[in-house]
């Protein structure tokens, strides 16, 4: 395990993470490879990574990647991560480092500028490159901003910049809004996180099987790592000799960090996305277990009391979590955002 991987190892605990732990040995290719792992943590962004000498060098860039040359985007350098970190895609627990769902957004090779040296365009803080991705190609930089090559300051902030070649599209948001399935199982955020569909299939590790789709994992006792049990496929049934297991009920989570909103330029045409009126008030996550209920803001903050009628209301319900909106309405019966400010100065 490359010595580089410390840091990377010292954050997480593998006992209650999926995330690979670098110990595994991964092939060389012929050309270095790249992964962008769209990751919905405390904050979404997207994670580029580079193949530099046996690890990713890897940055986290707000809002993603940007076709259009006059878009400066802030790529933040973090630790270094172990190569078949870019076969994951899952959900990395709630409370843990980095927790959030992961997403394998893009990947295939990279290549830098002709005839430079990778540690030492890293170290002067300009790296030139090209990419040849399923969604990402073309040449691109990467440059330090000066106040952090100085080593004065604690942080190492560069800025990820398209250059002007055939793959520009200057003045466009398409390429997040538009292309945002994994490319290695062709899911939606939302589909990672449930742990439904079909799981990654593997770029880095030369194993053939498919990944399990519901790559969320707990500790258990001893430090051992259950995975879900498999189910038969649709259409099948399972022979008289070997019946499955019964099934085991999962814990029911505190709570689901709810998929957000987002402004894109114009709606999108996939057949699996519906549209729905938007609702002036509070989006609230309402969790309901054994009798008792509490309502959650899209950041996880408990409001249990600031809505106590609705949590008092709903406590009959069976065990459930319900992802919704408060609203006050107007006599009309339109939602009224400044009735339920009003309301929550009040007290009621």
């Amino acid at each position: 395990m490359p010595k580089k991987l410390s840091l990377y190892q010292s954050k997480r605990d593998f006992n209650k993470t999926a995330e690979p732990s670098g110990r595994t040995k991964i092939a060389k290719a012929k050309y270095p490879r790249f992964v962008i792992q769209k990751h919905d943590a405390t904050r979404l962004h997207f994670d580029l990574r580079l193949e530099v000498h046996g690890v990713f060098k890897s940055w986290a860039v707000t809002r993603g990647p940007s076709l259009d040359p006059h878009d400066k985007r802030l790529a933040v350098e973090v630790e270094d991560h172990p190569l078949d970190y870019g076969d994951f895609e899952g959900t990395i627990p709630k409370g843990e480092y980095g927790g959030g769902t992961v997403m394998l957004w893009d990947r295939g090779f990279w290549m830098p500028a002709q005839g430079e040296d990778v540690e030492a365009a890293l170290q002067a803080g300009e790296l030139k490159f090209a990419l040849a991705g399923d969604k990402l190609k073309g040449s691109w930089v990467l440059v330090r901003l000066a106040h952090d090559r100085t080593g004065k300051s604690k942080r190492n902030n560069w800025l990820l910049i398209k250059h002007r070649d055939e793959y520009v599209k200057a003045g466009s948001d398409e390429l997040i809004s538009d292309d945002d399935r994994s490319v290695a199982s062709k899911r939606t955020m939302a589909q990672i996180s449930a742990g439904r569909g079909q799981g990654p299939t593997h770029f880095i590790s030369t194993a053939t099987a498919v990944a399990d789709a519901d790559a969320v994992w707990h500790s258990r006792p001893a430090g051992k790592v259950q995975p879900p049990a498999a189910t038969a496929k649709e259409g099948t049934k399972p022979s008289a000799a070997k019946k499955p297991a019964a099934a085991r009920a999962a814990a029911m989570p505190k709570f689901v960090a709810p998929q957000l909103c987002k402004i894109v330029s114009r709606p999108t045409s996939d057949k699996d996305w519906v549209h729905e009126v938007k609702l002036d008030g509070y989006r609230m996550q309402l969790r309901i277990e054994n009798g008792s209920a509490a309502l959650y803001t899209r950041n996880g903050l408990d409001w249990t009391q600031k809505f106590s009628e609705i949590a008092a209301a709903a406590r009959s319900l069976p065990d459930v979590i319900i992802d919704g909106e408060v609203v006050a309405l107007d006599h009309n019966g339109a939602p009224d955002f400044a009735a339920l400010q009003a309301a929550l100065s009040d007290g009621r």
